[in-house]
This record gives C-alpha cells, structure tokens and sequence, in this order.
C-alpha cells in the first residue's frame, strides 16, 4: 500500500503563501476609513460618526490613545511577567532557575504553546468556539520548544494595566457604546513575539445566547484591545467586516469556500503602538 507524505510547511513558505492575501487584506483596511483619534461631543459621548462606523463594520481603530510614557510602563510590566513565566507547562522554575510566578493565585497566570502552533482551533476547547485549526508553520531547529501565548489576569499581575482600565478615554469609548452600566469582566495579555507566537483561530466572541429572541449586534459585548506595539497583517488580529450583524457564523462553511483558512473579504486591524481597537 503507498502512502504519500507531505512536507512540513515552513515559516518562510507560510509567509509566501500568507503576503498576497495580507496585501489584499491591508488595502482593505485602509479603504474602510474606520480609524482616527478618540473624539467625544459636547455631551460627553463619542461623536456620532465614529459610533455609526463602528457599528458598520464591527470594529474602530482610535489611533495615540496610550501616550509614551504610559506606554513604557506597560512594555516594562509585561516584561516583568513574561521573565518570570514557567519554560514549560507545569514547570516550576523560569528560564533564569527562579521560582515561576504562580504560586497562590488561583488563576493560572500563564498559557503556554509550541511556537507557531494553533493550540485551540479545531478542539473542543472553549467551548468549541475556534472549529477550525490554523497552519501550523514548522518552527526553527533553534527556537524555544515553549512559548507564552498570553496573559491571564492582568490586573492581579500588574498594577500598570490596573491604570490603563481606569483611562477615561477607554472608559468613555466604551459607555457610549455600551452604556454607563458595562462590566469589565476579562481581561488578558496576548503575546506574539516575532516568529514565534502561536495562532488564535478564527472564532465568534460568546458562546450562548445566538439564537435568543432579543439577540442584537451588541449581545456578546465588546473588547478593546491596546497595541504595546504595532498590530500587523502578519501578526495582528484580522476580522470579517460586518459579520457582527450576521448572528452565528459558520466558519466551517467559510473556510471551505474560501479554500483555505484565509476567509474571503477579511481585513487586519492595522495599529501602531499605543492604538486601541473596539471590536
């Protein structure tokens, strides 16, 4: 009986592959005009054609929202965390032979993957939200055998983003858009260091109340997301616009149409250090 092997995708291949979609995908972007500096009217509230553009396309890119002395800071608290990050999943030590941090909080501070790996898509983990499993580009004989994907509580961990919750900027983007009444309730770090960070899988925010009766484009609630540094094609989140109207997606049934995970019509959200997207 013959079998047939393939072989492994490269990162070198998987950027080849990757840069006429990112292309496509960047000048789309740029041409939605979703972008530009946090701007509230008389009343308080964001001016009304930034709330039409965000409802419109699903997401808003506030450019210069975390000035750059607030922006150290953060870089050097994430620092200050990812050094004391466990080298492997259940390890005990970091990568300097010190005690990891973990110990006595209840929530694992830490998620940690293969490099360039998709650990989520295609399982039944949360809730099986992400069905469909991203490439998963062979890492370098040289690379970490480990990585940190992200975060998890950051405002036990770092005092600095206990601040940037309390900016009014962010506050204020998100009462207008949600009311005075929002409850932050998760809060994260992704981390995607340069030819290393895993994939997240395409997914929907929320995992129940689709098919509710009072189901709007609000329902799930919304993230925003501050850049520590620029969010590229290659390296940033990438969004379907508009398909927060829709309901439930099937992403399944998306990806076969499209041929390849690289949905059809999608965009990145393009940021500089110190944006913060809506989505």
């Amino acid at each position: 009986m013959a079998m047939t092997e393939t072989a492994p995708l490269t990162a070198a291949e998987h950027a080849r592959v990757m840069a006429a979609y990112s292309r496509a995908g960047e000048a789309r972007a740029r041409a939605l005009g979703n972008r530009g500096p946090i701007r509230f009217g008389a009343d308080g509230k964001l001016l009304p054609q930034i709330v039409e553009s965000y409802w419109t396309h699903g997401f808003y890119v506030f450019e210069g929202v975390v000035g750059a002395e607030e922006l150290a800071e953060l870089r050097a608290a994430v620092d200050r965390v990812l050094a004391q990050a466990p080298v492997a999943p259940g390890a005990e030590l970091d990568r300097f032979g010190r005690k990891a941090l973990g110990e006595g909080i209840v929530r694992p501070p830490y998620k940690i993957a293969r490099p360039l790996s998709d650990p989520v898509g295609g399982t039944s983990k949360n809730n099986g939200r992400h069905p469909v499993q991203m490439a998963q580009p062979e890492p370098g004989r040289d690379d970490p055998e480990w990585v940190v994907e992200l975060l998890d509580g950051n405002l036990h961990l770092m005092d600095e983003c206990l601040r940037l919750y309390g900016h009014p900027g962010l506050l204020g983007v998100v009462a207008s858009l949600l009311g005075d009444d929002f409850v932050p309730y998760n809060e994260v770090t992704f981390v995607k260091e340069p030819g290393l960070g895993p994939s997240v899988a395409w997914h929907q925010d929320g995992t129940t109340h689709w098919s509710a009766p009072d189901w709007d484009q609000g329902a799930h609630g919304f993230n925003t997301m501050t850049q520590l540094y620029p969010s590229t094609a290659g390296n940033g989140v990438w969004v379907l616009p508009g398909s927060h109207k829709l309901g439930k997606a099937d992403i399944r049934r998306k990806v076969a149409e499209s041929g390849s995970e690289r949905i059809e019509g999608a965009v990145p959200m393009l940021c500089e250090a110190g944006d913060m997207i809506v989505t």
